[in-house]
């Protein structure tokens, strides 16, 4: 029997791929700024429009560096929106990565549930350029309500969750296990729009003076933290 070639509309390129081709997304990638991330991400960078899981091994490993080039390049011009971060964001450590203070969000909430509302709603609005959402434990249907939310919004959307979600089924369409290592991270695609992909990556990271989320023991300076913002009391400007 002869192979049968179907064409399809471009339009709808992104929504259909074979098992030993990387996939396409239907929004355009952001570049990592790591050529050894870019070459094995489908598009060569950060899918938008999408739920992306990075599975950490603990919080503070260098996730933030590993994002600081996205960041960079969308934060210049758009806000960035950090929901249920585990330590206090430095809004000196973002002004030293030319990052303006006043372009990040942060929101705190007590539970859950008020975290997962607080995170659909930004997706939602579509005001903000990206989405960094911090999660321990995350209903399936919870996860769908997000993705779906993320394939309408023009947002560049980070999940970051215990390593040992990498078991769990998730409509994530790009999932990445971190771990540290001397002089960066170790990285692994867990699940990717294409080819399974069993090498283990090796991505060197920059020694940042300062660290946009974690807590230092230093002198303390003058320009303060951005003030959280409750869930529920969120600008409409924002969601």
């Amino acid at each position: 029997m002869s192979a049968i070639s179907l064409s399809l509309p471009s339009g709808f390129a992104h929504a259909v791929w074979r098992a030993n081709q990387v996939g396409m997304y239907q929004s355009a990638a952001t570049s990592s700024g790591f050529p050894v991330l870019d070459a094995v991400l489908p598009q060569g960078g950060w899918p938008g429009a999408a739920l992306i899981e990075l599975l950490l091994q603990q919080p503070g490993i260098g996730e933030l560096r590993l994002l600081q080039p996205a960041l960079e390049a969308i934060a210049r011009k758009r806000s960035v929106v950090m929901v249920q971060p585990p330590c206090l964001p430095q809004a000196a450590a973002w002004q030293g990565w030319g990052l303006a203070p006043q372009q990040l969000l942060w929101i705190r909430t007590r539970q859950t549930a008020d975290a997962l509302w607080s995170a659909e709603q930004v997706l939602k609005n579509g005001s903000c350029g990206v989405l960094l959402l911090w999660q321990q434990q995350v209903r399936p249907e919870a996860l769908r309500r997000l993705h779906l939310a993320a394939q309408a919004a023009d947002t560049l959307f980070w999940m970051m969750r215990p390593l040992a979600a990498a078991q769990d089924s998730s409509p994530s369409p790009l999932r990445l296990a971190l771990r540290p290592a001397p002089g960066g991270l170790a990285l692994q695609v867990i699940k990717r729009r294409g080819p399974q992909l069993d090498e283990t990556l090796f991505i060197a990271l920059p020694q940042a003076a300062a660290y946009p989320n974690q807590n230092w023991n230093h002198a303390t300076v003058d320009r303060r933290a951005p003030a959280p913002v409750a869930a529920g009391s969120v600008p409409a400007a924002m969601v």
